[in-house]
């Protein structure tokens, strides 16, 4: 079965693992953000994908559900003692692959680089960035439009967002693999990700959103909500102050005419959308929860 998966960090990146467990070795093909990449002390880093690539690769910190696992952060810390900026958390181990990466990119594109990370780390899955163009999420708030990490991280995403775009996704090819991979797919997903933040920066992408328009797969997106809220971040805030409310029809609203159902969270349920909705218990909590959560979502979307 070829499963393709869009997906952002955190939540997805869960999902992710769950999926890659039951699957069989290189059956699944995940199309990462970038739209969060940024530059820190002349370094490219790519949040998401890097989630992606330490929670497939057995490398994350469980507990903060980003990063290195056994991280330190020494450099950071000599880095504020000489007055720079500081602000966005790199750890030690972290950095090693920022160091990497941003040598890497300047003989080679970052859809090649994460290739061959993902082999180095014993990857079995396909990792593909959306595109290796510059693709950039904004956000406008009360205070102001600011780049997604200035937003999210430097002001611990305490403004309320009124609007998002997605800089440079007029132009932006997506990279090698990731149409072909929507084309040959038996299932597409789109993982519990924040529909704007995470999602949207790939469905921006032009080529990718016009094949999904074509698929012939069935396409299904699991409900970053529990019980009207998200795990984590400003899902919820962001749908009820843009969209109107955050009911699992808001959340299908986000996918119009690109998905075929949602999953949603029991507690969200009863509840009504323009797609079907599949009811199950999506709380990742550990390992076992990933997998059954991978289990009932591909069994929806072969039925």
């Amino acid at each position: 079965m070829k499963v393709v998966l869009l997906s952002g960090g955190g939540g997805g990146a869960r999902f992710a693992r769950g999926l890659d467990a039951i699957l069989e070795p290189r059956e699944l093909n995940v199309i990462g953000n970038v739209g969060d990449d940024v530059d820190i002390l002349g370094l490219h880093v790519s949040p998401d994908l890097d989630s992606l690539l330490y929670a497939l690769g057995g490398l994350i910190d469980t507990e903060r559900g980003w990063g290195r696992a056994d991280e330190t952060w020494n450099a950071l810390e000599s880095v504020a003692t000489w007055g720079g900026d500081e602000w966005f958390r790199l750890g030690d181990r972290d950095l090693g692959l920022h160091l990497v990466r941003t040598e890497a990119l300047r003989s080679t594109t970052l859809s090649e680089l994460t290739a061959a990370l993902t082999l180095r780390a014993g990857v079995s899955a396909r990792i593909l960035p959306a595109t290796d163009d510059r693709l950039r999420t904004y956000v406008t708030t009360p205070a102001g439009r600011f780049a997604f990490q200035e937003w999210f991280v430097g002001r611990r995403h305490a403004d309320e967002v009124d609007g998002v775009d997605y800089e440079g996704a007029e132009n932006a090819l997506a990279a090698p693999g990731v149409v072909q991979s929507i084309v040959a797919a038996d299932v597409i997903l789109f993982a519990p990700s924040n529909p704007y933040l995470s999602i949207g920066p790939i469905l921006a992408v032009r080529e990718i959103r016009e094949a999904l328009e074509r698929r012939q797969a069935r396409c299904i997106a699991v409900s970053p909500l529990v019980g009207g809220a998200a795990v984590t971040g400003p899902a919820a805030r962001m749908l009820t102050r843009m969209a109107g409310g955050a009911e699992p029809r808001r959340v299908a609203a986000c996918y119009d005419g690109l998905i075929d159902a949602l999953v949603i969270d029991e507690s969200d349920a009863p509840a009504e959308a323009n797609v079907d909705l599949v009811v199950t218990q999506t709380l990742m909590h550990d390992r076992n929860a990933e997998k059954r959560l991978a289990e009932i979502v591909l069994e929806a979307a072969c039925a």
